[in-house]
């Protein structure tokens, strides 16, 4: 069945029309373009399904979620008819249970009995839902048991005996990671998800970021921890630390012990989606060599000793009035993780401020994100990013620099890949030839491979050719930009030495096409010719502009480069820093002697 592109997981907002319509004899009023499915479910009313999820766009292939409505002929899927005003729907009734009844029986045909016997599952549910006991068709899962599982990855197992080939595996490869390496291959009863080339999954294009395993219904693709362990019993929520995404996650338990690593769908940086580190990388967690008491020890060629909490923070006290009494206030300090918390990373201040009598703390983030903080301050008035993640999904045109998502962020990276297969332009500028220049998928527009240490000359060649072709948003730089400060830069960008062709030679990277980036960004072609609207540009850079002599400058290069074409203040543009770990904005607001939560008359220096 083709995909119908009606948005099931995501309500609409509520500024946008509204219709109103009767289900199971409630009233309900959803927004237009909702589907059945979705506004039964906001009105508390369970449809059964198998296909959908409120991850993906609604399929339509189980006919499980069949509903009936007031003159209209046959049983329409829920999860792919839009909700109308005046409908009159039923998601229950005599036809619709039986026909739900026929049409679990033929997928428990083909299902091992067994299967229904294993962890919790959405296919138990259903089969419980439906009230099927007894299958009158013979094949009772023979089907398939002939297929040995695929236990090739270390973190889940393939089952195909358990595959009712409703797509979400394929599916969430595609529309969340974006990877594609999953396919359906055969026809009728032999039809079976295949990885790549019918391959092992270790041996194939999967990239373990577990979002196959997360959409599977049935078992079929299930994490190794919960066959070993079982289904956890409770969740924490939690944020991953590996990189500067920070997604959201449930640590889901079982007796004390991690089972699995579950995305949370409400994280704002996530929504559902990890990459392999997230979801799978935790076993730092209960591994033999963690640290999970207090040691001390009085010289570094001592053994470390177990000692209690009371004991280890009365000598970490009494050594540092030492050392304070010794070589003076100043001699000690504090600095934190950007992997911290704000609080963790508060109290630290405080620590210090207070206790220490000293400004000596800082977080490690001043390596990296010091440019940024400088900067956008100088340039916008303050240290931080303008934009979420999220915002990319309204970009007409991406430009990355210094930075490599897929391999730093990847979550963020299949986010704004997934952007680019719907149609933005992107412009990659770094010396390196990343995924993002030529990938199987994704492929930039421009690829300005620039000799290292020339980022400044770049960004400023780039809006020379926006001053000189009359690419400026002039109306935006009239209302938000400060007059004299832009007529300096404009006047120094268009001088002739900083143009493409006399920036060549020093930047490596051919005039033409510094000239087609900087039109594609200002414009969204590379012939410079703005059409009806001015295409939302959003810059990303990464360590590449930060981690370098010309950081700060550079960042404000960036900055006035966006201010110059409109592109800060809305969804889908701005300057976004990508950081290095996943608190790198927060500890450092929460270190600062300015900032508003920190300052007090009594901490010295504030």
């Amino acid at each position: 069945m083709n995909e119908i592109e009606i948005d099931y997981g995501t309500p609409r907002s509520s500024s946008e029309q509204q219709v109103t319509l009767q289900i199971d004899g409630r009233e309900i009023t959803v927004p237009a373009g909702t589907s059945l499915m979705r506004a039964a479910a906001e009105a508390g009313i369970g449809v059964p399904k198998l296909c959908a999820t409120d991850s993906l766009k609604a399929w339509g292939s189980c006919r499980l979620c069949l509903v009936e409505i007031d003159g209209r002929r046959g049983f329409p899927a829920s999860c792919t008819t839009p909700a109308e005003a005046g409908m009159v729907v039923r998601t229950h009734g005599e036809k619709l249970d039986k026909l739900r009844h026929n049409v679990m029986e033929l997928y428990l045909s083909d299902f091992p009995p067994e299967a229904l016997q294993g962890p919790e599952t959405e296919m138990l549910d259903m089969v419980k839902a439906t009230g099927v006991d007894t299958v009158r068709y013979g094949l009772a899962g023979q089907n398939h048991l002939h297929e040995a599982k695929d236990e090739s990855n270390p973190y889940f197992v393939h089952d195909p005996a358990k595959c009712i080939v409703c797509n979400r595996c394929v599916r969430a490869c595609e529309e969340t990671q974006g990877t594609f390496a999953l396919t359906i291959e055969g026809r009728g009863f032999e039809s079976r998800v295949a990885a790549s080339q019918h391959e092992p999954f270790i041996d194939s294009e999967c990239v373990s970021c577990g979002a196959c395993v997360q959409a599977c219904p049935t078992g079929s693709l299930i994490e190794k921890n919960v066959v070993s362990l079982g289904m956890p019993e409770r969740s924490v929520l939690t944020t991953c630390a590996y990189c500067g995404v920070g997604c959201g996650f449930k640590a889901e338990l079982k007796a004390g012990q991690v089972v699995r690593m579950t995305p949370w769908k409400n994280g704002k940086a996530n929504e559902g989606h990890a990459c392999v580190k997230g979801r799978f990388a935790w076993g730092y967690a209960t591994h033999q060599d963690r640290i999970t008491r207090p040691m001390i020890r009085r010289k570094i060629s001592d053994p470390w000793q177990e000692v209690s909490w009371d004991e280890a923070i009365t000598y970490a006290a009494g050594e540092f009035k030492r050392l304070q009494a010794k070589y003076g206030r100043d001699s000690i300090g504090g600095i934190t993780s950007s992997r911290c918390t704000n609080e963790e990373t508060y109290l630290v201040q405080k620590l210090v401020r207070a206790a220490f009598g000293n400004n000596n703390v800082d977080t490690c983030a001043r390596v990296c994100h010091s440019p940024t903080g400088y900067g956008l301050n100088q340039t916008f008035g303050t240290s931080a990013g303008t934009q979420t993640f999220k915002s990319v999904e309204h970009a007409d045109v991406i430009m990355v620099i210094g930075a490599n998502p897929s391999d730093a962020h990847p979550v963020f990276s299949s986010r704004m890949k997934r952007r680019l297969r719907e149609g933005a332009k992107l412009i990659v500028v770094d010396p390196r030839r990343i995924d993002l220049v030529s990938g199987t998928h994704v492929k930039a527009d421009f690829h300005l491979a620039l000799r290292p240490g020339t980022n400044v000359a770049v960004i400023t060649a780039m809006a020379h050719v926006i001053v000189t072709e009359g690419l400026v948003d002039e109306a935006y730089v009239a209302e938000r930009c400060d007059a004299k400060s832009f007529g300096e830069w404009r006047e120094f960008v268009a001088r002739a030495e900083n143009s493409p062709e006399a920036l060549e030679a020093a930047t490596g990277v051919p005039a033409a096409l510094v000239r087609g980036a900087a039109r594609l960004y200002a414009a969204g072609n590379a012939e410079g010719h703005l059409g009806d609207r001015r295409p939302n540009g959003a810059i990303y850079y990464g360590l590449g502009v930060t981690e370098h002599a010309q950081g700060s400058t550079m960042v404000m290069g960036i900055a006035n480069l966006a201010m110059a074409t409109g592109n800060v203040g809305r969804e889908g543009v701005g300057v976004n820093p990508l950081r290095g770990q996943n608190n790198v904005q927060g500890s450092c607001d929460a270190t600062s002697r300015t900032a508003p939560c920190v300052r007090s008359s009594t901490q010295p220096g504030a």
